[in-house]
């Protein structure tokens, strides 16, 4: 029955042009939660709620909550998770997520929203975050732009995206507080956790 579900909920992002993360992006997600026993988690980005239901169908503890500003995707989201049956888990938030304020810690922070806002993304929501948990982020490949040298790169708009998803990638690296793996997963993935303080 999940299975009929979810292959609908791809169609419909590939009919709509709604970006969802990779199959292999959502595995990798999806292992990590379990292997990691996760579950509270914080999604940015909720888009039609395809990787907030994968998240929660890991483990029947886990509860989600959700961020999406985008009325469309936020509808079709609420659709889909009253379909799987998971309104009690997952938690559909209609905002902009720099404009919510929770007060909960999670043990995973999921940011898959605006690939130009990771940086306030992070520093909005860190303090939501559970001691030993960890901040994942999706599309820091961004379809292999970030590789790319620049000036191959024709659009200006995608030009000045790509800038700021590698000054993410920096920001993460320097960040003295965390550290990240980066890994070559669907469009590519961060884990980010914090140091132990000694």
């Amino acid at each position: 029955m999940n299975e009929v579900l979810i292959r609908e909920i791809k169609e419909y992002a590939k009919q709509n042009d709604v970006p969802i993360m990779q199959d292999e992006g959502i595995e990798f997600l999806t292992n990590f939660i379990v292997k990691n026993q996760i579950t509270t988690i914080l999604e940015i980005g909720t888009a039609i709620g395809y990787s907030a239901i994968m998240m929660a169908l890991t483990n029947p503890r886990i509860k989600v909550v959700s961020i999406e500003r985008d009325e469309e995707r936020y509808l079709e989201a609420l659709k889909n998770v009253k379909k799987f049956g998971l309104e009690t888990r997952i938690t559909l938030l209609f905002k902009d997520a720099l404009e919510v304020n929770l007060k909960e810690k999670f043990d995973l922070i999921f940011l898959d929203g605006a690939k130009g806002q990771n940086i306030n993304f992070f520093e909005h929501f860190e303090r939501n975050l559970e001691n030993d948990g960890f901040i994942i982020t999706d599309n820091i490949g961004f379809h292999g732009y970030v590789e790319k040298d620049e000036s191959e790169i024709k659009s200006r708009n995608l030009r000045g995206l790509v800038k700021k998803i590698k000054a993410y990638i920096e920001y993460l690296k320097e960040n003295p507080n965390y550290t990240t793996t980066f890994y070559k997963k669907g469009d590519g993935i961060s884990v980010t956790q914090k140091k132990e303080i000694r």
